[in-house]
């Protein structure tokens, strides 16, 4: 285990000369990186004195030698630039490939030209006696540090290689841990922006909605819904569920909601919309064995009945005003297949009576798959109804009781459910 080094104020590398290697304070990853390394470190010097007279006798930490490898010229140093080594000793004064002169061009050519050739490598800058400002400035372009020609020795040059591995080991450590983030903000970004928002303008009903992916930090998951009201006054609502829950699913159901909206607001209804929606799903699949199902329902403009089709998924859960009211399922016998199962399928279309007020709750089979205790039985549409009941006789409505109710069941099943969960619910008071 390495010693704990005391944190200390980190002084940027381009304020740091040859005499303030050692204060430089790196992160704690940085250390145990380096403790990692095992092996002695291996540096390549790239420097046209064939002797490599410039660079002393060189040892670790732990008093191991320091392989010394030498290149004359930008060719032999790609040639020896194997994965063992850890650090590049580049000398300034030598002249850029294809560049003979550099009075009057990039004094720092060959310094930009290894790094290009080795992004992922430590590199200490060698330059001329009181040349600070050259120096300061190879670190600004990308060098892990910079050292003067004709002063070094054994132990500074020592300590500024190990320094400058691990400066740059964190370097990389921490772009790596920022564009993770940056992959994971955008993704969010995405996943929030695929959620839909109702249209349901002039609708006189209030709209409520619960998402609950069963992946591992995702906001999305393979079951979708979405509401609409068509020019006519109808509310069109609908809810559906790919089989599986991973990213490929997740797609999917995005491509299925957004063609349902489009099919919905150009006047498809019942079996011609699912028969549609069937042929999207068989065309974009990846596996003919992936099906969905769906719950779609159109309330009339007076909100006092409504049109349902079930496609292989749960019936919705009707609910009427009164303290003693017992919430019940709709009629289900009209059940037809699932997408994507049965070729040239059939989907009856069901009337519904649903009254003067009442709340309408569709679902995904996530909801009443969990157990009701870790190990025991699926909580079922018959213990869905119980807790439902439950919960509106406690005064809960809208969100709340969404929320309670996804609540409850993560709760019983011991918290984690994996599969996906979305309930929408529908609220008309006269």
């Amino acid at each position: 285990m390495p010693v704990p080094v005391p944190r200390q104020r980190a002084v940027p590398a381009a304020e740091c000369g040859p005499a303030q290697v050692s204060a430089v304070a790196l992160p704690e990853e940085a250390h145990r990186d380096t403790a990692a390394l095992g092996a002695a470190l291996t540096v390549l010097l790239v420097e046209d004195d064939p002797s490599g007279a410039l660079v002393p006798d060189l040892r670790d930490s732990a008093g191991r030698p320091i392989r010394v490898r030498t290149a004359r010229n930008l060719t032999e140093a790609g040639r020896l630039l194997t994965p063992d080594v850890n650090c590049i000793l580049l000398d300034l004064a030598l002249p850029a490939a294809g560049c003979a002169d550099t009075e009057d061009g990039d004094e720092l050519a060959v310094l930009r030209q290894v790094l290009e050739l080795a992004p992922r490598h430590a590199v200490i800058a060698l330059t001329a006696s009181g040349d600070a400002e050259r120096g300061a400035e190879a670190v600004r372009v990308g060098a892990q540090d910079y050292l003067f020609r004709d002063e070094l020795d054994s132990r500074l040059l020592s300590r500024a290689i190990r320094y400058a591995v691990e400066r740059k080991r964190s370097d990389t450590a921490e772009r790596r841990l920022a564009e993770g983030r940056l992959r994971a903000q955008e993704n969010r970004r995405l996943e929030r922006g695929l959620l839909p928002t109702p249209l349901l303008e002039g609708a006189a009903l209030r709209f409520a909605a619960r998402y609950r992916p069963g992946r591992s930090r995702a906001l999305l998951g393979g079951d979708f819904y979405d509401a609409v009201r068509t020019p006519d006054g109808t509310v069109h609502a609908m809810i559906g569920d790919v089989c599986g829950h991973g990213p490929d699913e997740a797609a999917l159901g995005v491509e299925l909601r957004i063609a349902w909206r489009a099919l919905t607001l150009a006047g498809l209804c019942g079996d011609d919309l699912l028969g549609t929606l069937q042929e999207v799903l068989e065309h974009e699949r990846s596996d003919e064995e992936i099906f969905a199902t769906l719950c779609t329902v159109d309330i009339a403009p007076d909100g006092r009945r409504a049109g349902l089709c079930l496609a292989g998924h749960p019936a919705p859960l009707l609910i009427r005003p009164g303290a003693t009211a017992v919430p019940r399922l709709l009629p289900f016998d009209n059940n037809g297949p699932a997408l994507g199962l049965l070729p040239g399928a059939r989907w009856p279309r069901t009337q519904v009576e649903l009254g003067a007020e009442w709340s309408l709750m569709l679902y995904t089979d996530g909801l009443i798959e969990g157990r009701t205790s870790p190990g025991g039985p699926r909580l079922g549409q018959d213990g869905m109804l119980d807790m439902i009941h439950r919960q509106l006789s406690e005064g809960l409505r809208g969100e709340e009781l969404l929320r309670a109710a996804v609540s409850e069941v993560r709760r019983l099943n011991g918290d984690e459910l994996t599969d996906d969960v979305a309930v929408v619910l529908l609220d008309r008071v006269a």
